[in-house]
């Protein structure tokens, strides 16, 4: 964890001080040249400046200590700062394209020297590397806020690309796109924002937990001496790195409870350490070892095969005191009528079992 934040803060600061001095050099370029579009460029540097700012403001926020209104933690703080990012970076691309208009509509006459061209190349090859850099700090840390600073940087690069031409052309043939030139950068600029907030907005509303994350709990839950099968499984998000979830477990149903929780408390501890995941287990007791549950799994499993949606199934249990059958479902999302699922599920078994009740629990995968 430390680790982590420590990688984010570390890039977020290179991030500030690179684009602080790109951003000097740039405006002071641009004013004296009368060219909007290396202005931008400059203003540009300054939000990537300043959205790496946030970064850092969010990372720090995030490691603070759980308290009594926030007994999870605070490392939600880091979806709010790249919600911020992707705001500040929308308003960029706004203001931009305003200017940009602006000079389309009164044209002035630019002053571009050689000298400035060969620096905004530097500058593209500054920030497509710094920007490459961000881009792979923020995939390894799972840092959506540091991803979106590395996109806009590798952006920028292109950017000045276009600035370029745009000068060349200038000083060429005395025609000035400067104005088109800006609105095309606004356009790239508002792309990332608007791609970086829908990250953002997915997190905070509550996406699928990591799919790499539940697979190895998965694994190593199933590998574990006593559980027979496992599914269920909810990862709730606190943050970046910090998870609590809960989960379903079949065991044989003559286990005695003092032999379950010493084997479910070593793993419990066992996720804890190596995942950095609270997880609460569900019990579900199954009777696999008598000769009807293998037919009546043979039947369902039938069902499953030949009903459409349907994915898998589990928790399944023949209780001979209540004359009830317990299972649950697991459907895709296309499914709509959970109803008529529910219904013909129970006319199937009611066939082959006629004295037995059906319990059905239908859900999807949660991750």
């Amino acid at each position: 964890m430390k680790n982590r934040s420590g990688s984010i803060m570390k890039a977020s600061i290179i991030s500030i001080v690179v684009n602080l001095l790109l951003a000097l050099m740039k405006i002071m370029i641009g004013i004296f040249a009368s060219s909007v579009a290396i202005t931008s460029e400059g203003i540009n540097n300054l939000t990537d400046a300043s959205s790496a700012f946030l970064t850092l403001a969010g990372t720090y926020l995030s490691n603070k200590h759980p308290d009594a209104k926030h007994p999870f933690g605070y490392g939600r703080i880091e979806y709010l700062s790249a919600l911020l990012v992707s705001v500040l970076i929308i308003c960029t691309s706004v203001s931009v394209g305003r200017n940009a208009i602006g000079t389309i509509m009164h044209p002035v006459s630019m002053s571009i020297s050689l000298l400035a061209i060969v620096l905004i190349a530097v500058s593209a090859v500054v920030k497509f590397i710094l920007g490459s850099y961000m881009i792979k700090q923020g995939q390894l840390n799972d840092s959506s806020a540091l991803t979106a600073v590395g996109k806009e940087g590798r952006n920028d690069s292109f950017i000045s690309i276009i600035t370029i031409i745009s000068s060349v052309i200038y000083l060429t043939y005395h025609i000035s796109i400067d104005g088109y030139a800006g609105i095309l950068f606004a356009l790239v600029i508002l792309k990332t924002g608007i791609e970086t907030l829908s990250v953002t907005l997915s997190e905070l509303i509550g996406r699928p937990g990591k799919k790499e994350l539940a697979q190895a709990l998965y694994k190593e839950i199933r590998a574990t001496h006593g559980i027979i099968n496992v599914a269920d499984m909810m990862l709730h998000n606190y943050g970046p790195d910090h998870y609590s979830g809960s989960v379903n477990i079949e065991i044989d149903h003559k286990e005695n409870i003092g032999d379950i929780y010493e084997y479910l408390h070593e793993l419990q501890l066992s996720i804890m350490h190596k995942y950095h995941v609270t997880m609460v287990f569900g019990i579900y007791a199954v009777n696999n070892d008598e000769k009807e549950m293998l037919t009546l799994r043979k039947y369902i499993s039938q069902f499953v095969k030949e009903t459409e949606h349907l994915i898998s199934y589990h928790a399944l249990y023949q209780s001979e005191k209540t004359h009830t059958i317990y299972v649950d479902f697991i459907v895709d999302y296309d499914l709509k009528d959970w109803d008529a699922l529910d219904q013909l599920f129970k006319d199937y078994m009611s066939k082959l079992y006629p004295d037995y009740a059906v319990e059905l629990t239908i859900e999807t995968e949660f991750v």
